[in-house]
């Protein structure tokens, strides 16, 4: 019989004070309380059972139960990645309110949360608003390799993550961690099959290596194949845009003594990728092109965590990272071929018109940090506060080859970047009475960074940036706990290379900072069956970054990109999430998200040296909406159904022009029968064949039309049905 956990959280609150904070706690209470009248009873807590599921956020220092942690965060938990199939991040990533990404990559690479990331990467330094991380291993800015195979769950943590994250999670972090290794004896293999020649190869294993099981394994291989989408009609190719991805995990847990624990996670991933993916014509799925592009990742990451618990009154955790990536991301920049140009006319004679880009680089990131953090005989303030305090260096080289060809001329560019980061942080959680909990935390981060180019452009800037949150909870009941939360996070400044004269004084840009306001409530409903998280923010940034770009009027197959501080500008909006366990055999679950964003004063110049005014425009991929839906419903005797869907409004496809996506909703669906040893499904995706797209330009890149200004859109992945076979032994 295959039934539901019923959700129920139990987990005493994770309390969190600082006395720099007490002063300002009264005000917060009151904002709390002046919608509801609070008992001054101690709420009592269920009693576990079970079949009670508790969800810990495994990204914060001490994973905290979700319903505890006073922030907006969305989990995908295991269940619900397997009952939709999604083989890669691109296929859970619409069911995350006020989330989006940019599709200028063959898998998603650049996210927004809120409103706020990047759109893409072609030059600078590699600064990320929106944090990665798998397995303690940070690949932000380098997110594509990002398979969904046995995984335990995908956190998403909406706002700046000043205290435990730092530089890199302005808007908040996407955390993805794998499952662990098991005390008892566990494999599996799955194989997929589908439209677009897709072929999908995985497996795992898990179990102890010793009798005295103290030392575990789990290891988790995937081999992913599909042709892309796109016919080359020029080349008579189908796989030109295809994907060609493998990803391999491997864990080790050794329980070295009665205090101390080592987990060991070693992962690699080769994405092989084409990127073939524009069209003159727009007509999204038909190319031309005689050079098709490519978006490469080559990763080999591992990461070590030691806890010792032997303290009476505190336990020390060191984690130790590393990861080299070799990536190549090109394109065939005239998105045609010869004789295509050759057939036209370009002012009086035949056209010639012939553009690559090629960006080759390296990058390898070393970190460790430390982190001592309060037992239960550890605490102070009479026993009501946890304390944490931590260090984190890290160090980050990339080195990068790009090279522009322009019909035969060469344009190459040698670059070297590397940074070294130092910081210190804090936190204390402090249970403040009648149902209160109060957390404060602070991090003070410096970043001392070199870049040099062969164009002769150098940069060595250095800064000290501070971050950090005052979160104030209130229990109201055993199914019920609102919270208010101000958060303070940090981008590091940077440069842009290779201007030209007139825009010299944008060699370099400041930090930007965000500060986040946020009240919420979490709930749960029908004795645990049903549970709603429900919050509202409101995002102040202050010296904006924005990514700028102006086509060259002199070279047209040339843009001119760099990034530069707008005013100040502000975002807001809510976030409701909802599940609902309706029979043992039906759940049902739904998001919304709502955001409104507007720049403060800003203004560019145009290619033609006008100056365009965005003050007040909406930011780029920022829908107004996003929102899905899913059910899944099991039988007794082992059918399965589960039917999602989800959806954006439109939004500014760019910063730098007023061309916009249309809405879309997009249908998925996964029938299927399961067993302990063995299920088979069948699965559509996109089931109505939405033509949705992920990305858009409006430029000039047709020398026979005087290179008129013109809406070039991406479009995301057609309708795709296809079959999944997986076993387990135990």
């Amino acid at each position: 019989m295959f039934t539901f956990k019923s959700l129920s959280f139990n987990s005493d609150t994770i309390k969190r004070v600082s006395p720099v904070a007490l002063a300002i706690s009264t005000a917060l209470s009151t904002a709390l309380t002046s919608g509801y009248a609070f008992s001054a009873e101690p709420v009592n807590e269920p009693t576990a059972s079970d079949d009670m599921e508790v969800i810990v956020v495994t990204s914060d220092f001490r994973g905290a139960s979700l319903d505890k942690m006073p922030s907006s965060i969305t989990v995908i938990d295991q269940q619900q990645i397997e009952d939709e199939g999604a083989q890669h991040f691109e296929e859970v990533l619409n069911s995350i309110a006020n989330f989006n990404w940019s599709g200028g990559s063959s898998r998603p690479k650049y996210f927004q949360i809120r409103g706020v990331g990047e759109q893409e990467e072609y030059q600078g330094a590699p600064n990320s608003s929106v944090g990665y991380i798998i397995d303690d291993i940070d690949m932000s800015g380098l997110g594509m390799i990002s398979s969904m195979y046995d995984l335990q769950q995908v956190e998403v943590l909406r706002g700046p993550q000043g205290t435990r994250y730092g530089a890199n999670a302005l808007a908040g972090l996407i955390y993805l961690k794998s499952n662990d290794p098991t005390d008892v004896f566990e494999h599996g293999a799955e194989v997929s099959l589908g439209g677009d020649d897709l072929t999908t190869f995985s497996g795992f294993s898990s179990g102890p290596l010793t009798d005295s099981g103290k030392l575990l394994y789990r290891v988790s291989l995937q081999q992913h194949k599909q042709n892309g989408y796109r016919d080359n009609l020029y080349l008579g190719l189908d796989d030109t845009n295809g994907r060609d991805e493998f990803t391999g995990r491997a864990k080790l847990r050794w329980y070295a003594t009665d205090h101390l624990e080592l987990d060991l996670t070693l992962l690699h991933a080769d994405y092989n990728n084409g990127y073939d993916a524009w069209t003159l014509d727009n007509n999204g799925f038909d190319t031309l092109t005689d050079e098709p592009g490519v978006d490469k990742q080559r990763t080999t990451g591992s990461s070590l965590k030691m806890t010792y618990s032997g303290a009476e009154s505190f336990e020390l955790v060191s984690l130790t990272s590393y990861a080299q990536t070799q990536h190549h991301h090109g394109y065939d920049g005239d998105w045609a071929n010869p004789d295509y140009w050759g057939d036209l006319t370009c002012y009086g004679e035949a056209c010639q018109y012939d553009y690559t880009w090629n960006k080759e680089g390296e990058r390898k990131t070393v970190s460790q940090e430390f982190r001592l953090s309060s037992t239960e005989a550890g605490r102070i303030f009479a026993g009501s506060t946890d304390w944490l305090v931590g260090l984190y260096g890290m160090k980050l080289d990339e080195d990068n080859d790009t090279l522009e060809i322009y019909n035969g001329w060469e344009d190459p560019l040698t670059a070297e970047y590397d940074a070294e980061n130092l910081a210190v942080f804090a936190q204390l959680d402090s249970d403040l009475g009648d149902g209160y909990s109060l957390s404060v935390g602070a991090r003070v981060e410096s970043r001392d960074s070199e870049y040099s180019d062969s164009a002769g452009d150098a940069f060595n800037p250095s800064e000290t940036m501070w971050g950090g949150h005052i979160a104030l909870s209130k229990t109201l009941s055993h199914t019920q706990q609102a919270y208010v939360r101000v958060a303070r996070g940090y981008k590091a400044g940077g440069f842009n290379m290779s201007l030209p004269t007139e825009l010299s004084d944008k060699k370099e840009y400041d930090t930007e900072t965000l500060y986040n306001y946020e009240i919420g409530l979490k709930s749960n409903w029908l004795e645990g069956q049903a549970s709603t998280n429900l919050s509202f923010f409101y995002m102040d940034r202050r010296d904006q970054q924005v990514s700028a770009s102006q086509q060259n009027p002199d070279e047209p197959q040339k843009f001119i990109l760099y990034t530069e501080n707008a005013g100040s500008s502000h975002n807001y909006g809510a976030e409701l999430e909802g599940n609902w366990y309706a029979t043992d055999n039906l759940k049902l679950y739904a998001t919304l998200g709502w955001l409104e964003t507007a720049y403060g004063d800003y203004e560019y110049q145009d290619k033609y040296g006008g100056t365009v005014d965005l003050s007040g425009r909406e930011l780029a991929h920022s829908p107004n909406f996003t929102y899905s839906a899913g059910a899944t419903y099991r039988t007794d005797s082992g059918w399965f159904a589960n039917l999602t869907t989800s959806g954006k409004s439109d939004f500014y496809y760019s910063d730098s022009n007023e061309s916009k996506s249309d809405a879309y909703t997009i249908f998925n669906a996964r029938l299927g029968y399961e067993t302990d040893l063995w299920s088979a499904y069948l699965w559509g995706r996109n089931l109505f064949d939405e033509q949705y797209g992920t990305r858009g330009f409006y430029f000039g890149n047709e020398p026979d039309q005087d290179w008129a200004d013109k809406q070039y859109i991406r479009y995301g992945d057609p309708r795709q049905l296809g079959l999944t076979v997986n076993v387990k032994f135990m």
